[in-house]
């Protein structure tokens, strides 16, 4: 009888297994998009978004649900009406939410009851004529601030800057004139025209009135984010506000924000970091109020430098670097002397768990650990008998970011993985994170924490686990079939070490050969990792029979900064080399790759370098181009970002000429052979689609075999559902042709 339970069970399992198909673009629509955790005061509930897809009617739409804190089933709580991004009052008996289901998108408030996990009833807090974004609640409960984008010269009392721009609107769509003006340069941004109007911080009572304008002017205050932290946060006594704006006279050409404080009532704004003439962002108030928290980078002009995590007092006005010179946890021994270290990596989402320590997600070799940092007693050198102080390093004259500080100050990992949209609990003892891999995408963990101590600087327990608190996306997961990622490391150029990513298809059979796709991520200053993508999924591109290569050349992410600032000046150098290598010491070390059928794919710099490689090795049996550099020249005229091409090419193309034209694909267009896919949109300025036609252009004189997909409503990402399907299908179908699995050599 046993043996005969066993070969049923033996069955059963052999039966689930073959039910399972390799992953289809249909399968990633059906997946939930999870967004951040936002638990509720009392600690019982976890809020977050999820945004539901729908293929067929070509949307996106959120919701907002709940999950209990101790675990149990999720569900969404809104039900008739689109929500998004949730915010508790400190009562917990309401949480703001976006929607739009009246008059564009306002900010409305849903009553809770804690007790049972429903929503009573909703009600619209907003009803300004620009629309409304990012709200957030003051400790105090007493105001709500937003952000929405306006004409700065509507100024005047709350309620004629409101009838100003609500009258500016109504002309500029009934005008049957559509031309625009410009004055000064950033006149677009990413994928859209500024119109005239700038983004400003509005505070609003939490019973209702007219909103008012707390950053008037012609500036955006906060500036433009493509997500992650907020670039603003009130104080925990709900008096102040701090945001991130640039002042700077020529904003396409500078990365100088700043943070700046503004009373919640209204009045002047100050600028708490002008020294420095780089990036200030995200700032969050410690609980106690007596610092904020932002993150910061020390070169001007580039977007790319060391993001530090940095601590302002409030008092003193003084300024401290927390990831310069902190003690490991191996050398935590109190009463001690050891060498400080310094941390190189980059400081992403941040939390603070009490005012004596903070929590922070950072890149590191294609994953995205949590790490702690315990500050201990205060860093200014005020007298606080709860720690014992020693000097951790004294005034470094060359750095403005220091001062003589004394602390007690480790660092200490808590949980690897990719982690991210990090937050702590009211009392400390719960975090809450986002986590994906490459076989799954975000759902909500959670993991015990405790309040760090001078000898206990690490707040998890040996042994500790993250919980995953969701599984909003199990029930499809399960039906597919996956590979999970294999990581590699080479030899570089100049000998340096270099990790790569490789992706099997889902019935793999290693004795089998196999055709080969080599991703090339953007930024420069990007990675690939064990992270989940919709623009760019390896196991979609890996599903029907290849095996896909995914290489961290010079330049990526998560291995230092000066990995990444090697390919400064230099980007058909190094990193080339790198890739090329890469795949050199793949082929020698998978026989079952195909060296004879790979194709090459990439995006942004991914798309650049697929232009470099047109011009320098005939390896590869096809090209795929999204959104790729073509005309060094031309993209540099043609951008909005003026910062990145003015330091990536170390000036202007008339200043530096000959680099320009030493990194530009253009000029090697004689030796264009390979087929090519270049895929460009109309709404793209970060890299303009004249990019894409003149790449096109130029292979269809080459007579080179090559295509063009052109998306009239997209920018530098292909969002929409329907437009994203066509993509795969397009990119697809176009690698198959010259190497699909099916093919002979």
């Amino acid at each position: 009888m046993r043996r005969l339970l066993l070969l049923l069970l033996a069955f059963s399992v052999a039966a689930a297994a073959q039910a399972k198909h390799p992953f289809t673009f249909e399968d990633m629509m059906k997946l939930k998009r999870v967004g951040e955790p936002v638990p509720s005061p009392d600690g019982k509930w976890v809020a977050f978004s999820v945004v539901d897809v729908n293929l067929e009617a070509n949307t996106k739409t959120p919701h907002v649900w709940i999950v209990p804190t101790a675990g149990g089933t999720e569900r969404e709580i809104i039900p008739n009406q689109d929500s998004d991004r949730p915010r508790w009052s400190l009562d917990d008996k309401h949480f703001l939410f976006l929607s739009s289901k009246d008059s564009g998108q306002q900010v409305w408030i849903a009553d809770f009851d804690s007790s049972t996990g429903t929503v009573p009833a909703t009600h619209r807090l907003t009803y300004i004529a620009t629309e409304a974004d990012g709200p957030l609640w003051s400790p105090d409960g007493k105001n709500i601030v937003f952000t929405s984008s306006v004409y700065p010269e509507c100024v005047g009392s709350p309620e004629e800057a409101a009838a100003c721009n609500a009258k500016k609107l109504d002309e500029a769509a009934k005008s049957k004139v559509k031309a625009q003006v410009f004055t000064r340069l950033l006149y677009r941004h990413w994928n859209e025209y500024q119109e005239g109007k700038r983004n400003h911080l509005f505070v609003v009572a939490a019973g209702g009135g007219t909103p008012r304008d707390l950053t008037p002017g012609d500036f955006d205050a906060p500036v433009f984010s493509l997500g992650g932290q907020d670039n603003y946060a009130i104080s925990p006594d709900g008096q102040e506000l701090c945001y991130t704006s640039n002042h700077d006279k020529v904003e396409a050409t500078s990365t100088n924000n700043d943070l700046w404080i503004v009373p919640i009532s209204g009045g002047e704004a100050k600028n708490i970091t002008a020294d420095n003439p780089a990036s200030d962002s995200t700032p969050l108030y410690s609980p106690d109020g007596k610092y904020i928290a932002y993150r910061a980078q020390k070169r001007p002009g580039y977007e790319s430098d060391r993001f530090r995590l940095m601590l302002y007092d409030r008092k003193t006005a003084r300024t401290f670097d927390l990831t310069r010179a902190f003690f490991s946890r191996n050398a935590h021994k109190v009463g001690k002397n050891y060498e400080t270290y310094d941390f190189d990596g980059w400081v992403g989402t941040f939390s603070w768990s009490d005012s004596k320590g903070l929590y922070f997600s950072s890149d590191d070799k294609g994953e995205s650990p949590i790490k702690f940092l315990f500050i201990g007693g205060d860093l200014f050198g005020e007298k606080d008998g709860s720690t014992e102080k020693r000097e951790v390093y004294g005034k470094i004259e060359e750095d403005k970011f220091i001062e003589q500080a004394w602390a007690t100050k480790y660092m200490d990992e808590v949980v690897r993985g990719y982690n991210d949209d990090l937050i702590v609990s009211s009392d400390g003892r719960g975090l809450w994170f986002t986590r994906m891999s490459i076989e799954a995408p975000n759902e909500i963990y959670s993991l015990s924490v405790r309040r760090p101590t001078v000898e206990h600087s690490n707040p998890v327990d040996a042994g500790a686990k993250p919980i995953a608190l969701t599984h909003v996306n199990d029930a499809v997961l399960s039906q597919v079939s996956m590979s999970p990622i294999e990581p590699f490391w080479f030899e570089g150029s100049e000998k340096a070490k270099v990790q790569g990513f490789l992706v099997k298809p889902p019935t793999f059979d290693a004795k089998q050969k196999y055709p080969v796709k080599l991703l090339i991520h953007g930024g420069p200053q990007g990675a690939w990792g064990d992270d989940w993508s919709y623009r760019w999924n390896a196991e979609l591109f890996a599903a029907n029979g290849y095996v896909v290569l995914m290489i961290n050349p010079r330049g990526s992410t998560g291995y230092g900064q000066k990995f990444i600032d090697d390919i400064n000046g230099d980007w058909g150098g190094r990193a080339f080399e790198d890739l090329m290598k890469g795949l050199d010491y793949a082929e020698q070390h998978y026989g079952f790759i195909d060296k004879d059928r790979e194709c090459a794919l990439g995006a942004s710099y991914g798309g650049y370098m697929i232009n470099w490689i047109l011009g320098h090795t005939d390896r590869f049996k096809c090209l795929v181009s999204h959104d790729g550099m073509f005309n060094t020249d031309s993209a540099w005229g043609s951008t909005e970002e003026l910062w990145f091409n003015e330091w990536e090419f170390k000036g202007t193309p008339w200043t530096n000429r000959e680099l320009y034209r030493k990194w530009s694909p253009h000029l090697s267009a004689a030796n264009f052979k390979t087929p090519t896919l270049v895929i460009h949109s109309q709404k793209d300025y970060r890299l303009d689609v004249s990019e894409g036609f003149q790449l096109f252009t130029t292979l269809q004189r080459m007579n080179v075999p090559s295509k063009m997909l052109y998306f009239p409503d997209e920018g530098h990402w292909v969002l929409k559902p329907q437009n994203s399907q066509l993509w795969y299908k397009t990119v697809n179908d176009w690698v198959d042709q010259w190497i699909g699995p099916g093919m002979k050599k």
